[in-house]
């Protein structure tokens, strides 16, 4: 099977751009500076696309400021846990590139497209992938992916032929091998990225990086 790279995605977002580690960095954190450390450092470690969910403080402010640092702009930025309309117009309004959900939901779906944005909705059933796609989504999150399993996602692709999918949830080092063999292109990763501080994050973006470039390459 071969290892489809998020190119969908990323010649969306800018068609000069190569994205080869296939991680999404998500932030969601208890406050703005937190997150806005915990993105500074992920960004300094080569993480070149960043989901601020709207459950962290002033996420818009985030977002903005992180796609208006003109030594940024390498970076993709994107707005996470989008719930509404009202989620996807403030995401644009500050620069998000992209909007991800946990949930199929028609409104997000839809203002995400008219928005001019990226839609990728989680989906975990047979009908919310058939749902989504209806709706217009471009890639789909499999969430929660470690609940789910690889043999749930090999079952659920194959009606379902042409998607690009994103693993959300759970994912480990040492369960991307099997992730990327039951058909994942990338990964969004947030809590073991950043649970060990600050300190920790350039070694566990790089074992992340290692695993999933390590993967790809045997398929």
């Amino acid at each position: 099977m071969a290892y489809y790279r998020m190119e969908n995605l990323m010649e969306k977002m800018a068609s000069n751009a190569a994205f080869d580690s296939g991680l999404v960095a998500i932030i969601r954190s208890a406050t703005a500076d937190q997150a806005r450390e915990n993105a500074t450092a992920l960004i300094a470690a080569g993480i070149e696309v960043i989901e601020f969910t709207t459950t962290t403080p002033a996420v818009f402010e985030l977002i903005e400021e992180f796609t208006s640092d003109s030594t940024k702009k390498h970076v993709y930025v994107g707005l996470g846990t989008a719930m509404s309309r009202s989620h996807v117009l403030s995401g644009k309004d500050a620069g998000a590139k992209f909007v991800i959900s946990p949930h199929v939901s028609q409104e997000v779906i839809e203002s995400t497209k008219q928005a001019g944005l990226i839609s990728i909705p989680g989906v975990a059933s047979p009908t919310e992938v058939a749902d989504a796609i209806r709706y217009g989504a471009d890639m789909l999150k499999f969430f929660p992916a470690s609940s789910l399993g690889t043999s749930f996602l090999k079952s659920i692709r194959d009606p379902f032929p042409g998607n690009t999918w994103l693993a959300t949830g759970g994912i480990s080092v040492a369960s991307i091998a099997d992730w990327v063999q039951a058909g994942v292109s990338g990964f969004g990763i947030g809590g073991p990225l950043t649970s060990g501080g600050v300190k920790n994050i350039a070694n566990r973006v790089a074992e992340f990086k290692a695993a999933i470039a390590a993967a790809k390459e045997s398929q």
